[in-house]
């Protein structure tokens, strides 16, 4: 099952009308990929092109509209991959094949059957706990520097985050930021907790640092000590609750 993390991606270029076994190779290519379990694939079809043969494809020409380039592209693990490409070179005798590395940021199937609960277990150890401190009115690209702390971290499979709002404070600068009558959001101060494991939390606070213009980042020790189901991660959430 394709995850999260380094891949391959194949690239097939061939005409539309190249044949295999008495039937189109691009269906032949598609349904070969179907049966090996290939996590998904798609054809598309090009409105004009050349290869090696240095003949332009074109609707224009209605001869050479039938010979319109297809590319058949798919994704998944190195190992599905070296599984498939053998039977794919033999099958592609006009074309090319390209393999390139590449990483999954994000593989999610809509409408997937939910997994059966597993049992709890007591989970405790050695962890980090990492605290920024911003401004409510700090920017990231025209957007709040806190949400796009939040969604950095869901990238980097951070167990988890939460984001906690103040009513008064002041930091380095002196500056005192509290809600009042005229201004009542206007820069309130934004802490955001984070726990995970050592290593985790250092490429956190690497990323957030270079995101950062004025605020402050704070490492700590912490000890986790949940009941959680099995196989699930950590939350920032609750974790943070008994550091904190």
């Amino acid at each position: 099952m394709l995850k999260k993390g380094p891949a391959k991606k194949v690239t097939i270029f061939i005409n539309e009308d190249t044949q295999h076994h008495m039937s189109a190779l691009h269906d032949s290519i598609m349904n070969f990929l179907i049966h090996k379990g290939v996590a998904g694939a798609t054809a598309t079809r090009a409105f004009s092109g050349f290869g090696s043969h240095q003949l332009l494809h074109t609707p224009k020409i209605e001869v050479l509209a039938q010979h319109l380039p297809i590319r058949i592209e798919f994704v998944d693990t190195p190992e599905k991959v070296d599984e498939v490409l053998p039977t794919l070179y033999e099958m592609v005798s006009d074309g090319l094949i390209e393999v390139q590395d590449t990483t999954v940021v994000k593989m999610a199937r809509k409408g997937a059957r939910a997994e059966p609960a597993a049992p709890h277990e007591r989970r405790s150890g050695p962890a980090k706990l990492l605290r920024v401190f911003l401004g409510e009115a700090d920017k990231w690209h025209d957007a709040p520097l806190y949400d796009a702390i939040v969604k950095k971290l869901l990238m980097m499979d951070i167990a988890g985050a939460t984001v906690y709002r103040g009513i008064l404070g002041y930091g380095a600068k002196g500056h005192q930021h509290k809600a009042s009558f005229l201004h009542p959001t206007r820069d309130l101060p934004i802490m955001i907790s984070v726990i995970d494991s050592a290593d985790k939390i250092v490429q956190a606070a690497e990323a957030i640092e270079s995101m950062i213009e004025d605020g402050l980042i704070v490492i700590s020790e912490a000890e986790i000590v949940r009941l959680v189901r099995s196989a699930q991660p950590v939350e920032a959430t609750d974790a943070a609750r008994h550091t904190s």
